[in-house]
């Protein structure tokens, strides 16, 4: 059940190092409460499942990794209405985003969305640490969070 009108979803796979980072973001959040009044979900790699989240919340913040070519730990926010507005460039689960944000489209049932997405050098195949770069943008990256809560 919904207990705020706002969900910060972290998705990415924690096993992959620095693709995890929305992941790592959300355990981090839901266990420090360092941003109040919002509801927080570990997504993981997205996907269908997730849909009954979107439907519940009226401003969804989701965090992600990007594979932009941009320096390591950058970070952009992104208002996505349309599959098409998410970037090319963000990592291994994207179609399954993208998807989910034109079945809301569909359905007519699109939250108010940011979608944060954090520069990522590679993507790591085993690892469940951030490497330093990604790890030291974090407190900048829930900076700008709490500015759109």
């Amino acid at each position: 059940m919904r207990k705020s009108k706002t969900l910060l979803l972290g998705v990415g796979n924690y096993l992959m190092g620095d693709e995890g980072i929305g992941v790592h973001v959300a355990q981090r959040l839901e266990t420090s409460q360092e941003i109040p009044g919002i509801d927080v979900v570990d997504g993981g790699t997205g996907g269908f499942h997730l849909l009954e989240f979107f439907e519940q919340y009226e401003k969804v913040i989701l965090v992600d990794a990007t594979l932009d070519g941009k320096t390591p730990g950058t970070i952009r926010c992104i208002k996505p209405k349309y599959a098409s507005d998410f970037p090319p460039e963000i990592s291994a689960h994207d179609i399954g985003l993208k998807d989910l944000v034109s079945a809301l489209q569909l359905l007519d049932r699109m939250p108010e969305l940011y979608l944060f997405v954090v520069s990522i050098e590679s993507i790591q195949q085993q690892g469940m640490e951030l490497t330093e770069e990604i790890e030291e943008s974090i407190p900048s990256l829930l900076e700008e969070i709490r500015s759109v809560v």
